[in-house]
């Protein structure tokens, strides 16, 4: 499929125009980015794997009735997605004490919560992402209260399962941020699921070593980045087993072991 115009550029991906109206080319770029853009760097092989991973997570979502803006994917890098109004707001999912939660509260990293939590943030790097209550998204018209009921619903429902998919393959899901989108039927706004779920968005814990499979390997200098999300991959069954001689085609690498 050909590129089209780019429509925008995020710290982790591109939006292209898509091949058809209402749709969106969504690219998985390598770059990484921590601390709202402070710190920068690649991790070779990442828009693959978070591609990949979040195809298997929103296939399974749409399963079970989560209505999401994914389509198909189109390679290795690029999905084809719906077109949404994004919503400004990030929703972050939290199982366990970590990260801004442990720093606010003083609560010791790793920590059980008694109770899952949902926090909300604006959406703005210039800002840093605020974190902000229900009385300034109804203040300032960010949703509806409607859209606001749907949006905890599906973050829950989405939480529920991806629990159960990590707990199954020996990883303890910390906490993750989902976004969400407005799609219109006519006149009437309807909430769904859309961005990503990667290693990019989610705190992953191995379940016996509390080894981190995620982006705070890049965020805390933890070494083995790569490896990390290879191995995320690898026990969702993306990746061949440990020792096989497939490793992740990374399509950037082979083209300029070809010259081109």
């Amino acid at each position: 499929m050909s590129r089209r115009r780019q429509i925008y550029e995020g710290k982790a991906k591109i939006l292209y125009e898509g091949p058809e109206p209402g749709t969106l080319i969504q690219y998985f770029k390598d770059d990484a980015t921590a601390f709202n853009a402070q710190k920068r760097g690649t991790i070779a092989g990442k828009g693959v794997i978070n591609n990949r991973i979040s195809e298997l997570i929103f296939v399974a979502l749409g399963g079970i009735g989560v209505p999401t803006h994914f389509i198909r994917r189109l390679n290795m890098r690029e999905q084809l997605v719906r077109q949404v109004e994004i919503v400004p707001i990030e929703v972050v999912v939290r199982n366990v004490a970590a990260g801004s939660l442990s720093k606010r509260l003083g609560i010791e990293e790793g920590t059980q919560l008694p109770r899952t939590i949902i926090e909300y943030y604006y959406k703005d790097d210039a800002l840093g992402d605020p974190m902000i209550a229900d009385e300034h998204i109804a203040c300032f018209g960010w949703a509806s209260q409607d859209e606001m009921n749907d949006i905890a619903d599906m973050a829950i429902r989405v939480n529920d399962f991806m629990c159960g998919l990590f707990a199954a393959i020996g990883i303890r899901l910390v906490d993750f941020k989902l976004e969400f989108g407005r799609v219109w039927d006519g006149d009437y706004p309807r909430i769904i699921l859309a961005d990503e779920i990667s290693p990019d968005g989610c705190r992953l814990w191995d379940m016996k070593s509390n080894e981190k499979l995620d982006k705070d390997r890049f965020r805390q200098d933890l070494g083995k980045v790569e490896e990390g999300y290879q191995e995320v991959a690898r026990r969702l069954g993306l990746l061949p087993e440990e020792g096989d001689d497939n490793p992740v085609l990374d399509l950037d690498s082979h083209r300029k072991k070809r010259g081109k």
